[in-house]
C-alpha cells in the first residue's frame, strides 16, 4: 500500500484556514497525511482505521483527531458518513498562542508547546451520539460556508461555528501538560507583539514607533531614540514595553524583518542590497534576525514567495 501526503485546498479560490467537508465512504481509502489538523466527526456507520499508530475502530458518536503529517486510512464497515474539518496549522498555532499566552513567549514557542501539549498524533474521542448530535447544525453550516468559498465577510461566522464545535470536543482530548508557569517560558524571539497592556498609548511611545517605522535603516540606538522623544532610556524602555510588548530595539528588528520580507516579495533587488536597504549591514546578522522573526532564511523566503505567486 503506497502512502502519500496531500494538501487541502479549493481550486481557483483564495486559501482558507477552515475547510469543512461531508462525505459518505463506501470503499477503502489508503492512508494519507495532511499538513493540516483534521477533525473527523462520525455521523453514520462505522469503520476500521489503518494508520501509523495502529488499528482503531470508529462509529457514530466518535470524533477522530489527527495531528499534522499523521497517516490514516479507512476501511468502512459497509459505509460511513463523516464531516471532516481541516484546520490550517498556522491558524491552530495562533489559537494556542492566545489560549495559553501566560505560558508562552511567542508563536514559535507556541508551536513547540502545541507538540508538547498534544503529544499523541491521533486520538479517538468517544463523545456519544447525543453529544455529537449537538454539533450537527454547526457542522452543516460550516460545510455550506466552506463550499461557498469561505468568503472573507463570513470568516467570523465560520470561526464562531468552529469555536462552538471545539468547545464541545476539546475537554475530551488527552493532553500532556509539561509547562505550568510563565517562569518556564523559552527565550524571546522576534515575533509580533503580545501581552500588551490595554491602556492608552503615551505620546512618546507613539512618536518612537513613528520614527522607527519611518526610518528603519537609520543607525538607531536606545539613547538616540530616547533623546528624540525626550525621555530617559529607562523611561522609554518602560513606556515602550507597556505599549508594544517588546523593547524598542526588538521592535526595530521586527520592522526591519517586515520591510525585508516586503522587498523580497515585491522586488528583484539582490538579497544583500535589500538587507542594507532596511538597515542591516551584516549579511550574517541580518539572516539570523530575519530567520528568528519569520522562521526561514531570506533566500528561502524569496523562493517560497515566488512559488506562491507562480501558483
Amino acid at each position: 500500500m503506497r502512502y502519500r501526503t496531500v494538501g487541502v485546498g479549493t481550486t481557483g479560490r483564495a486559501p482558507q484556514p477552515i475547510i469543512a467537508r461531508c462525505q459518505t465512504i463506501q470503499a477503502p481509502v489508503e492512508p494519507v497525511a495532511y499538513d493540516w489538523v483534521k477533525l473527523v466527526v462520525v455521523r453514520q456507520g462505522s469503520a476500521i482505521l489503518l494508520s501509523e499508530f495502529g488499528e482503531g475502530h470508529i462509529k457514530v458518536g466518535d470524533v477522530l483527531v489527527l495531528g499534522t503529517q499523521t497517516l490514516c486510512g479507512t476501511e468502512p464497515e459497509g459505509a460511513i458518513t463523516v464531516t471532516a474539518l481541516y484546520l490550517d496549522r498556522d491558524y491552530v498555532i495562533d489559537q494556542i498562542f492566545w489560549q495559553h499566552i501566560s505560558l508562552l513567549t511567542d508563536r514559535l514557542d507556541a508551536q513547540d508547546f502545541a507538540q508538547e501539549l498534544y503529544s499523541e498524533p491521533a486520538q479517538i474521542l468517544r463523545l456519544g451520539e447525543d453529544r455529537v448530535g449537538m454539533l450537527m447544525p454547526w457542522l452543516d453550516e460550516l460545510v455550506a460556508l466552506s463550499l461557498d468559498g469561505g468568503a472573507s465577510e463570513r470568516f467570523f461566522r465560520m470561526q464562531s461555528l468552529l469555536f462552538a464545535v471545539l468547545d464541545v470536543i476539546a475537554p475530551h482530548m488527552k493532553t500532556t501538560t509539561s509547562r505550568h508557569s510563565s517562569a518556564q517560558r523559552r527565550s524571546a524571539h522576534l515575533c509580533p507583539p503580545h501581552r500588551r497592556k490595554c491602556v492608552p498609548l503615551r505620546a512618546e511611545a507613539r512618536e518612537a514607533v513613528r520614527l522607527l517605522r519611518a526610518r528603519p535603516a537609520e543607525r538607531w540606538t536606545l539613547q538616540g531614540l530616547a533623546e528624540a522623544v525626550h525621555l530617559s532610556t529607562s523611561q522609554l524602555g518602560r513606556v515602550f514595553l507597556d505599549a508594544y510588548g517588546k523593547p524598542p530595539m526588538a521592535y526595530l528588528a521586527t520592522v526591519r524583518a517586515e520591510r525585508l520580507a516586503q522587498l523580497l516579495r515585491q522586488t528583484d533587488m539582490p538579497v544583500e542590497a535589500a538587507m542594507r536597504e532596511v538597515g542591516w549591514l551584516s549579511r550574517g546578522h541580518a539572516a539570523r534576525m530575519f530567520r528568528r522573526a519569520v522562521g526561514v532564511t531570506p533566500n528561502r523566503y524569496r523562493r517560497l514567495a515566488r512559488q506562491q505567486t507562480a501558483a
